[in-house]
């Protein structure tokens, strides 16, 4: 191949693959600096002066006093008091051996952290996601418990007690996989309070655009309870993104849960009812 300084005329291949790496210089370059651009773009909408000459980052980067228990521990009795009336074909005997367990499991997390989460602890840690654990096992017995029931037609004639058993379980559905969110998302509340993780589980829209949020917002329990919300009605993200692999597994999980429990319920219920 005849280099073009030689002074003779390079043949037309050679001018084309000349050419079109060029062109392919060029866009590269044009891409870098596009994304350079709109990486300075974000970083200026991250950084924010509160007109002091100081720059902050948004609070869900930063450490913070954490989040108030009384969210989460509200949550939690909403689940136990669904567990406790749900029909005793469904639960897990004896009827209130778990609800009593999952309560006082409860009872001493409040007493470690009453007011807000902001302090690490392997006790705690273990003793909350045990409570999940706990939570999410018996409302998973019922839900099969349910489902085995209307397959084999032995669910009852009664419409209205299918169709409120099969609530409050895709009640506690809800709340189970919105607690687990929040507990495992950059690991957890207390981690997050003391911003040791830069990189979200879950990326919320206050977090893509963080120049249309407030400075001090930071995701709470009532996020992640709209997260689980959402994923359990349309089956799919809404404006929360799941960016980790076990957040997708886990909005899986969920989906698939869901779906079953709804479809079953709604389409037995339809048949008595007609």
């Amino acid at each position: 191949m005849m280099p073009p300084s030689s002074g003779v005329t390079p043949p037309a291949r050679y001018r084309y693959q000349q050419t079109v790496g060029v062109k392919h210089e060029t866009s590269r370059e044009r891409y870098l600096a596009e994304a350079l651009r709109g990486h300075m773009m974000r970083l200026q909408g991250v950084l924010r002066d509160d007109g002091t000459g100081e720059v902050h980052l948004p609070a869900w980067l930063r450490r913070t006093d954490g989040e108030q228990r009384v969210w989460t521990a509200l949550a939690i009795v909403v689940a136990i008091a669904l567990q406790v009336v749900l029909p005793r074909r469904f639960a897990v005997q004896p009827h209130l051996l778990l609800p009593a367990l999952e309560a006082a499991l409860l009872i001493g997390l409040i007493i470690s952290n009453p007011v807000r989460i902001n302090r690490e602890s392997t006790v705690i840690r273990v003793g909350g996601l045990a409570l999940l654990t706990v939570i999410g096992l018996a409302n998973g017995i019922s839900a099969v418990l349910l489902v085995r029931d209307l397959v084999n037609g032995s669910a009852g004639n009664s419409g209205g007690t299918l169709l409120t058993s099969g609530l409050a379980i895709w009640g506690t559905n809800v709340i189970v996989f919105a607690l687990w969110y929040w507990e495992l998302d950059r690991g957890g509340p207390a981690a997050r309070a003391i911003g040791r993780r830069p990189h979200p589980d879950f990326l919320f829209p206050q977090m893509a655009t963080p120049e249309m949020s407030p400075p001090d917002w930071e995701p709470a329990f009532p996020d992640y309870l709209y997260l689980s919300f959402t994923n359990a009605t349309a089956f799919s993200p809404t404006d929360v993104m799941p960016l980790s692999r076990w957040s997708k597994m886990l909005m899986l999980l969920q989906s698939a849960v869901s779906i079953v429990t709804v479809a079953l319920v709604i389409s037995r219920a339809v048949n008595i009812f007609k």
